[in-house]
């Protein structure tokens, strides 16, 4: 892949990885930058996954803690086309996160 369709890849994996599982109940809303700054940390954590690894702890650390208001408005259809979404289920599960069927993040409902 060319350097900048992988970065596009790696960002729609780790955004999609991180958005879809079950939303947090009796939390404030995260302000705009910090919803910036979980983005970028899933993304730092997260990028081997792009290339056919397993998450780290760290990853699944940010899929735990990341605010699904924060990932799932960037989910556009042109960036989820990108994307495996079965084998991001299973990655979300593997972290230890449930993931509701049906449940719709972005441009992406699940299997």
């Amino acid at each position: 892949m060319k350097g900048g369709k992988s970065w596009g890849v790696m960002v729609v994996l780790v955004v999609l990885l991180l958005g879809m599982w079950e939303v947090k109940t009796g939390s404030a809303a995260p302000s705009a930058a910090e919803c910036k700054e979980e983005r970028r940390l899933a993304i730092n954590a997260c990028k081997p996954v792009v290339y056919g690894k397993d998450p780290s702890p760290a990853c699944c650390e940010r899929a735990r803690v990341t605010h699904i208001e924060c990932v799932c408005p960037v989910i556009t259809p042109k960036l989820a086309a990108l994307i495996d979404v079965n084998r991001a289920v299973r990655l979300i599960e593997g972290c230890g996160r449930k993931v509701p069927r049906h449940y719709k993040c972005g441009s992406i409902t699940t299997p």
